[in-house]
């Protein structure tokens, strides 16, 4: 069993292939180049595994796949195989932006993937490409529909901002339901990677644009995800992430691994160790070592304020590299 220096139990591994997207959203990486890593200093599929079955054999049973857009990364359907041939049970997921989704649903669920984590911002076409910098729309909702007739579980993230999508709330909504999945609103976290131009909804704001239908009631967390539950009316679920409060911090079970190697400790922090030298070495104990450090060393909390963020609330790291 995994425990952090706070007595917390660390169950949940989130694992980055790759930085590159092929979206530019703008509360991402808006104007960065498609200028990348160079692939041989990304960890092998094979050397990201030595890492995760210590991580396993320790006590991780649940087990996230992102990116930047993980399914740019040749070869993905045979990482989550790897995964899911050692460990069946693990609950295994992946985040993606379902532009690829269409073509790919089939070779992950046959892999042993369970469940995806797809961003839809818009249901507007014109809104989607200003959100994502490229005509998407069309091509993410067959995605979804895809994932879905393929058997995967499925959640909608949406992420509202202030004057461009935020009066979809509650079309986003009905889009769900209709659907039969849940739908979690983020909101937007500050990081020096995002368009200036930019605003983000509080929590309690996107709250009062779904009360302007609906009466809702307040359901609580399940365990330790970031995900504070509310019930419609009519008996529908969604999900609020408010990352700008901490209560969630209290219960955070995860860690993340980049593609280069990085260890991190909280999304928000711009502290890590690496593992890169140690699992291309194939040296098992000095990767485990890493692991014992970073979990000593994780924070008690984020560093965000609830409201007005000061400027050096403003994350440093880029959420493209770590599964933001």
């Amino acid at each position: 069993m995994l425990i952090d220096g706070h007595g917390r139990t660390v169950d949940y591994l989130r694992v980055s292939v790759t930085e590159r997207c092929n979206f530019r959203c703008q509360y991402c990486m808006p104007e960065k180049p498609f200028s990348w890593v160079p692939k041989e200093n990304l960890l092998s599929f094979e050397e990201l595994f030595l890492f995760m079955k210590v991580a396993i054999d320790e006590g991780v049973n649940k087990i996230r796949i992102t990116g930047g857009e993980p399914l740019l990364r040749e070869g993905l359907d045979t990482f989550i195989k790897m995964i899911h041939d050692y460990k069946p049970d693990i609950d295994l997921a992946l985040t993606t932006n379902a532009y690829l989704l269409p073509q790919t649903a089939q070779k992950l669920k046959d892999a042993g993937l369970k469940r995806l984590n797809i961003s839809l911002d818009s249901l507007k076409p014109e809104v989607a490409q200003q959100i994502a910098q490229k005509d998407v729309l069309e091509q993410v909702l067959k995605g979804i529909d895809k994932a879905l007739e393929v058997g995967l579980g499925v959640k909608i993230n949406m992420v509202p901002l202030k004057g461009i999508n935020d009066d979809e709330i509650l079309d986003i909504i009905d889009y769900c339901k209709e659907r039969n999945i849940k739908v979690r609103f983020i909101e937007y976290m500050e990081n020096a990677h995002a368009s200036k131009a930019i605003e983000g909804m509080h929590g309690r704001e996107i709250l009062e644009k779904v009360k302007e239908r609906h009466t809702i009631k307040a359901l609580g967390r399940e365990g330790a995800s970031p995900s504070f539950n509310y019930i419609l009316d009519d008996g529908y679920e969604f999900g609020l992430i408010d990352p700008h409060k901490h209560d969630f911090c209290e219960n955070c079970n995860r860690i993340r691994l980049t593609a280069e190697g990085n260890l991190i400790p909280c999304l928000y922090f711009d502290e890590a160790m690496s593992i890169a030298e140690s699992v291309k070495k194939g040296d098992i104990q000095g990767a485990a070592d890493v692991l014992a450090q970073v979990l000593k060393d994780k924070p008690k909390e984020n560093r965000w304020s609830e409201d007005n963020p000061n400027e050096e609330d403003i994350s440093t790291r880029a959420f493209y590299e770590t599964g933001g």
